[in-house]
């Protein structure tokens, strides 16, 4: 059965869409620590970080890196700040999250936005990728 992530690939269910290649995609987190916690995923569905083929592990960081860039330039922050972990969802995903305060790593404080937040943040996130 397909994950969750998998079927935002595929469109069957909405995201706030940050950034697409051929073989990645990165969307706003619905329940965030910070404004502009990002999830970006190899469009591939595997498990594990380390179980993922060289390539695909180096493209996801390279991946990251460009959309945690223009996460820096749209929120301001000390910082961004990356984790590779969750259980939950059995999708490979890197979180990238604006750090004001180590906090904001901790997965404890969630923010709320609304629907036009999001989509005003993933639209400025996304004109400012290189």
């Amino acid at each position: 059965m397909a994950s969750i992530f998998t079927k935002i690939v595929n469109g069957e269910i909405p995201s706030y869409k940050v950034a697409e290649t051929e073989d990645f995609f990165a969307f706003l987190d619905i329940n965030p620590n910070s404004k502009g916690h990002t999830l970006c995923i190899p469009k591939k569905e595997v498990n594990k970080i380390f179980d993922l083929d060289e390539a695909t592990y180096m493209g996801l960081m390279a991946f990251s890196r460009r959309v945690a860039k223009a996460i820096e330039k749209s929120v301001p922050c000390e910082r961004i700040g990356m984790s590779v972990i969750g259980l939950e969802v059995p999708h490979v995903h890197v979180h990238l999250i604006p750090l004001h305060t180590m906090e904001d790593a901790r997965f404890m404080t969630k923010q709320k936005l609304t629907e036009d937040q999001f989509l005003d943040l993933a639209n400025t996130i996304a004109s400012n990728l290189d």
